[in-house]
């Protein structure tokens, strides 16, 4: 276990949660863009956020978020069409980048027209390559990756059971289907761990059993592949909701 103690906010219940997690996401942009003019960030698809995203389709929170200056990338995505009901990416143009005034240049999803998977990864690194501009040798330093964690110990599509948690050699890879679930890309764990703050967004009760075991326990990234973020732990701010925080107390 890392020698720092998990960074842990409590939200009374879902919609405080993704309220304060527009709040943190609006902080982390504010500080990104009046130190270097330029806000990268990461964002995830799944149930949790939802709610937050909705949120930063709204006036007056999108009204304080420097929309010119950002530019906006997937942790993963479902390999599927961009119009699918499982596209990360339609998840968000739903909920909030149909209604701010992002360039549509700044938006950079995973594109999954490509016939060979790896393909497609490769051309997601290349893309981040190019927007950071930064050579093979280098890992991007994203200001801001926004995770979750489901019920299993998985974060971004980093499973148990894959290879995906132990690539160190890649910026995005692909995760092959497992039980019956379609192919995904997504970032690996060097990017994760590059990046100046991560906030990992966790809701539910059905959540709350491996919550502790992933904040109690000695590092396992076989059994929990979030814990692959362990040795910068204190670059996470675990932003919960009481349901999921309910075995913590």
């Amino acid at each position: 276990m890392a020698n720092n103690k998990p960074n842990v906010e409590v939200a009374n219940d879902a919609e405080s949660l993704a309220h304060r997690s527009v709040d943190f996401f609006i902080e982390q942009a504010n500080k990104a863009v009046a130190q270097k003019g330029v806000f990268h960030v990461a964002i995830s698809g799944g149930h949790t956020p939802q709610r937050f995203y909705e949120l930063l389709g709204q006036s007056d929170y999108a009204n304080k978020i420097p929309w010119d200056k950002m530019q906006l990338f997937w942790v993963d995505e479902r390999y599927v069409p961009p119009e699918s009901a499982l596209s990360n990416y339609k998840l968000a143009v739903d909920t909030f980048l149909g209604h701010v005034p992002i360039p549509e240049a700044n938006v950079h999803r995973i594109l999954t027209e490509f016939d060979d998977l790896s393909e497609a990864a490769h051309n997601y690194e290349q893309t981040i390559r190019k927007i950071f501009g930064i050579d093979k040798k280098k890992l991007p330093k994203f200001d801001l990756i926004v995770l979750g964690m489901g019920a299993d110990g998985h974060t971004g599509s980093l499973f148990p059971n894959s290879y995906a948690p132990f690539d160190t050699e890649d910026l995005a890879c692909v995760v092959y289907a497992l039980d019956n679930e379609v192919a995904r890309i997504t970032l690996t764990h060097p990017v994760l761990c590059e990046a100046s703050r991560l906030a990992v967004l966790v809701s539910g009760r059905e959540k709350a059993k491996t919550l502790k075991e992933v904040l109690t326990s000695e590092p396992d990234e076989v059994r929990f592949p979030i814990h692959t973020l362990w040795p910068v732990l204190d670059k996470i701010t675990w932003l919960v909701d009481s349901q999921a925080a309910t075995l913590l107390r």
